[in-house]
């Protein structure tokens, strides 16, 4: 005797199966717009083979949507689910941080296009090409309830401030760190190390070497005045922002996980690389626009 499968698993077959099958299932099932065999080459996994490393996955999305009569019978495009909010999305997220997991990518995705207000349900299939001689995949379906992650469009907007090498020893620093505990304003630190990296004959291992040196200056900063918290993924960096902390950057994890990561070796080309990623209202640095570089003065910040 065949059992009929799971609720959910019945709901994930006939979201990507033939219009006609789909009919065929009882109840009366919500409009349907969908985005299918849309193919991209990214760089995600959690091996570490599979870093600098670009694979095919092959997306399939199906939003399940509260119809708009008026506007599908007045021609109005403003007020339907647009094919390009799922192509949009795919992109957002994309681009947003190389993912370890096509689980987290699925989560993310099925919360941005949740975000539209006409959304109800949502399907997603992402599967790995370039694998070996199969397809490797994950199938998720959630509803506006279930999303797992929201997506925050009001995520705090930090002063970032690049403190020089030397800043640590400097006794200008708890003058500095006590004005900006009082400032209201959410504040990012990135510490620049005291010492030069050694090199490496590799680019990959260089440019961990140069993550370390700078996260051994957020330790130490970190160490000399309990009101500094290191953080390195978004979700503490937001939480940290959101509630005055003093956040010091530690930025192994998100360089590393970055599409268009800057240059580790270089703080201030990290720092304005931060400041772009996290819409700072302001970025402080010892170093002007024009290159010249300047005595550190702390207590000018």
């Amino acid at each position: 005797m065949t059992r009929p499968a799971p609720p959910q698993q019945d709901d994930l077959r006939l979201a990507f199966a033939a219009p006609l099958d789909r009919a065929r299932a009882a109840g009366l099932p919500l409009d349907r717009i969908s985005l299918r065999e849309h193919v991209r080459e990214v760089e995600i996994g959690a091996f570490q083979q599979e870093r600098g490393v670009l694979q095919r996955i092959r997306l399939d999305i199906v939003a399940e949507v509260v119809p708009d009569t008026d506007a599908v019978l007045g021609d109005d495009v403003d007020g339907i689910l647009s094919y390009d909010t799922l192509i949009e999305a795919i992109d957002i997220e994309l681009e947003a941080e190389r993912l370890n997991l096509l689980e987290t990518l699925a989560e993310r995705l099925a919360a941005r296009v949740l975000h539209h207000d006409r959304v109800a349900r949502v399907f997603v299939r992402i599967e790995k090409l370039d694998r070996g001689p199969h397809v490797l995949g994950v199938e998720i379906v959630r509803s506006r309830a279930q999303a797992a992650i929201q997506v925050d469009d009001d995520a705090p907007r930090p002063r970032v401030i690049l403190l020089p090498a030397g800043a640590q020893a400097d006794a200008a620093l708890p003058a500095l760190l006590d004005r900006l505990a009082a400032d209201p304003r959410p504040v990012v630190l990135i510490a620049t190390p005291d010492f030069a990296p050694p090199p490496a004959e590799h680019p990959m291992a260089e440019r961990r070497i140069a993550l370390l040196a700078l996260e051994q200056a957020a330790w130490r900063l970190a160490a000399m005045d309990r009101r500094c918290i290191v953080v390195d993924t978004r979700t503490e960096l937001d939480w940290s922002m959101r509630n005055a902390r003093l956040s010091v950057w530690a930025p192994s994890r998100l360089v590393l996980d970055a599409t268009n990561a800057p240059d580790a070796a270089d703080p201030l080309n990290l720092a304005h690389w931060f400041a772009d990623a996290f819409d700072a209202v302001e970025l402080v640095t010892p170093i002007p626009a024009d290159g010249a570089r300047l005595a550190p003065d702390l207590a000018s910040i």
